[in-house]
């Protein structure tokens, strides 16, 4: 069974009430194929990083190919009393006809620039709304928390295994989808490893040891079923007099047999982690066995991560579960979904529409736009991202002008042949057709190492980040402008 067919589902109706609400007033006010384009983006980075990880586009997909109202749909809607019967009609004929462009999931991230763009008929947006936000915000939340957690570990393996402290099922299985993006070598959760093809890994529970007379009966055990991969658990009674000892008695009557184990090491889940870990690593040693695996778990995030690292600790391989799949310190991507032009038929141009607020980072960038990423030529760095509308022309083979959209005096200019640019936004759905193909989730996950590769180490820092630099080309900072000015005057 594939990927798709697993995890296909009608989420038509996961969407607010005032989506419904105002579609109908669409129908009975405007004209119903009014074409527009909406903007998702989002205002800050969570848990203070100095980026994001895009994640969720898949699961998008799948939505926007499922989306239709059944029979069931439409009787229930008809129970509300808040719906006539020839929109319930239309609905019942409800398909997407429009386009959407997004970043591909994997890609890194920043502040105010689209991070999918839909343009279709007013209703068909603004209803996909709701369902859209939800599944990209979770997905990259998770994805981005799991870049820290991989970052602090460096290079040492991180498997997810936050399956029974998620919110429900769903963030349990995509929450494993986007940890794996992230970075993660592995999830313990079955379901996500067949629904998306990633590693399954785990060891065993204190309950094991516990159900066995003695400690040593069960880590025999254990060793003769899974010789390939042989990683005790040594905390159950006491891990130095006890736990250690046995592991190592159990890993020297293996040598003894003959066999030769891939993987084979022990497990810290409770204690001082860093004190344990420097023990075991000098019993290991002592024994013989220097290439043992010393895993950890116990409640790790990013900063005992990076803490442990910092204290010596001879860990190298990290169990996480709950700070991660909950993305327990920032627990929601702060996504928005916001009107950015609406398409003039007589002229066949958009014309830009932007939201005001007295904050101004709420304050919106109107029109069609797309995002070029800017490159050091000899780096291969990030130098910044530049949004811009549609029929921006560059050449980079010319001086290009980069300015702080707000402090305007803040300017950077990049000479000729020293930079390059990459359009970030890829079609996704053409005409209401998908013309994208999603890559393997381990494909995704290797793209995103590269992209995390070109990050400089100064905006990877997990506290007081570097700040890439989101400008706006010069047309598109002259367009805000000049709405700002037209509204302010009135």
């Amino acid at each position: 069974m594939s990927t798709r067919e697993m995890s296909s589902r009608n989420l038509t109706q996961l969407t607010d009430f005032y989506q419904l609400t105002m579609m109908q007033g669409y129908f009975y006010s405007k004209d119903v194929n009014e074409t527009v384009i909406f903007d998702a983006f989002y205002r800050s980075n969570p848990d203070g990083n100095g980026f994001s990880i895009a994640a969720g586009l898949d699961q998008v997909i799948d939505y926007i190919k499922n989306l239709h109202y059944t029979k069931q749909d439409i009787d229930y809607l008809r129970k509300t009393g808040y719906f006539r019967e020839d929109f319930l009609e239309y609905l019942a004929n409800f398909r997407f006809t429009g386009d959407i462009y997004a970043l591909p999931e994997g890609t890194v991230m920043f502040p105010r620039e689209p991070m999918l763009k839909v343009v279709a008929p007013i209703m068909q947006a603004q209803l996909i709304e709701t369902a859209m936000l939800n599944i990209i915000n979770h997905q990259s939340l998770i994805a981005t928390k799991s870049s820290r957690v991989v970052h602090a570990a460096h290079g040492d393996g991180v498997m997810e295994f936050g399956l029974r402290r998620a919110q429900g099922p769903d963030a349990g299985i995509y929450g494993a989808r986007a940890a794996m993006i992230g970075g993660c070598i592995g999830t313990s959760n079955i379901l996500a490893g067949e629904m998306f093809d990633v590693p399954i890994l785990g060891t065993h529970a204190h309950s094991w040891i516990m159900s066995f007379p003695d400690e040593l009966t069960a880590f025999r055990k254990y060793a003769e079923l899974y010789p390939d991969a042989c990683i005790l658990l040594v905390d159950t009674y006491d891990t130095l007099k006890s736990g250690i000892p046995h592991a190592i008695q159990v890993f020297q009557e293996m040598r003894e047999k003959g066999i030769t184990s891939k993987r084979y090491g022990i497990r810290l889940d409770s204690g001082d982690l860093s004190y344990l870990s420097k023990k075991a690593k000098e019993m290991l040693d002592a024994a013989g066995f220097e290439d043992a695996v010393i895993s950890a778990s116990n409640d790790l995030d990013e900063y005992l991560i990076q803490s442990l690292k910092n204290q010596g600790a001879t860990i190298n391989s990290w169990g996480v579960g709950t700070s991660m799949i909950t993305s327990k310190d920032c627990p929601a991507f702060g996504g928005v979904y916001k009107l950015a032009a609406i398409l003039n038929k007589e002229t066949g141009e958009f014309i830009p529409k932007i939201k005001l607020s007295e904050n101004a980072e709420k304050i919106t960038n109107p029109g069609n736009k797309t995002i070029y990423r800017i490159y050091g030529k000899d780096t291969h760095k990030i130098i910044a991202d530049l949004i811009c509308l549609v029929d921006d022309k560059f050449d980079e083979n010319e001086p290009l002008l980069l300015f702080d959209p707000i402090q305007t005096w803040k300017k950077t200019l990049l000479s000729p042949g020293t930079y390059t640019m990459r359009e970030l936004l890829v079609p996704v759905f053409k005409n209401g057709e998908c013309v994208y193909e999603s890559p393997s989730v381990m494909e995704i996950r290797e793209y995103c190492r590269q992209e995390k590769n070109t990050l400089w180490d100064e905006t990877r820092r997990l506290r007081n980040p570097h700040e890439v630099h989101v400008d706006l080309s010069d047309s598109l900072w002259k367009m805000k402008n000049e709405l700002l000015d037209t509204y302010m005057v009135r």
